[in-house]
């Protein structure tokens, strides 16, 4: 179908992308393990279980159980970070991990909900230490992450402060609409993992993006659409960079402003041939 531009008399919409697998290719945490590695955060062991834990979630995804477990590990192998050196190695090593392994069909996307009006929202659990970078060269209006605790120190406890996982994102997507003026009935979500079956029940177009199994089966009996992402593909490759100014955060994490990135967007998105999903 043709995306249509809102008509701002209208409530605002919103369009919510869980991040890995749908928007980019890997888990986004787990992509920066040899980074840590290499910045002194973990050691040998910890990178190749690092290593090991991403080819898991590339070749079968990651079902409740497992995404407890990736918790568990996840918050005891931060414990003890310098949190400002993980923005530093995040902010160092982002265009080199993340840019070539971003979805060109997610970043179309995200230009036209921009273009039709819509704002967009990046919905992961992956902490918002490296959520909120990724969000702000994605050029998404608002973050919801994992959010840690970090102590006196500036360092990383162990503990969990948010969790952005299954129904959490669902009560943080409502969240925002009742803050923003979404109207859910008309907004949109894309994921790829069973895991996020609310946050895909609270909007009114839901779409599952490379879904496993089980989403797949759910998104067949629900009659939800089915996309499939495979062409990964730098940023720079498809537009001129953008400078986008930050602006505060409205929710769980600061990402960049929409209205900037829109007008560099207009003219490049109404040269491709209009997506029909």
């Amino acid at each position: 179908m043709l995306w249509v531009v809102e008509n701002h008399s209208l409530p605002r919409t919103a369009a919510f992308f869980d991040l890995d697998k749908t928007v980019i290719a890997k888990s986004s945490t787990l992509t920066f393990g040899k980074s840590f590695y290499q910045g002194g955060l973990i050691n040998r062991r910890a990178a190749l279980r690092t290593a090991y834990a991403q080819f898991v979630f590339l070749t079968g995804g990651a079902d409740h159980d497992q995404m407890e477990r990736m918790r568990k590990y996840l918050s005891a192998l931060c414990r003890g970070w310098n949190v400002q050196q993980v923005k530093e190695i995040v902010a160092e090593t982002l265009h080199d991990l993340i840019d070539p392994i971003i979805y060109d069909e997610a970043a179309s996307l995200i230009e036209e909900h921009h273009t039709a009006g819509r704002d967009v929202v990046i919905v992961s659990t992956s902490g918002a230490e490296v959520v909120e970078p990724i969000g702000e060269l994605l050029g998404a209006d608002r973050v919801v992450a994992t959010r840690m605790v970090v102590g006196d120190d500036g360092c990383f406890t162990g503990e969990v402060e948010y969790y952005a996982y299954g129904p959490t994102k669902a009560e943080a997507i409502r969240e925002l609409a009742q803050s923003e003026g979404y109207d859910l009935d008309r907004c949109y979500a894309y994921s790829d993992s069973a895991t996020d079956v609310p946050m895909l029940e609270s909007v009114g177009h839901p779409y599952a993006v490379n879904p496993d199994r089980t989403l797949r089966r759910e998104a067949l009996a629900r009659g939800w659409p089915i996309l499939d992402f495979n062409r990964p593909v730098r940023l720079k490759q498809r537009l001129p960079a953008l400078s986008v100014p930050p602006r505060p955060a409205l929710v769980v994490a600061a990402a960049v402003g929409a209205a900037a990135a829109t007008a560099g967007l207009v003219w490049y998105a109404n040269r491709r041939k209009a997506v029909t999903v």
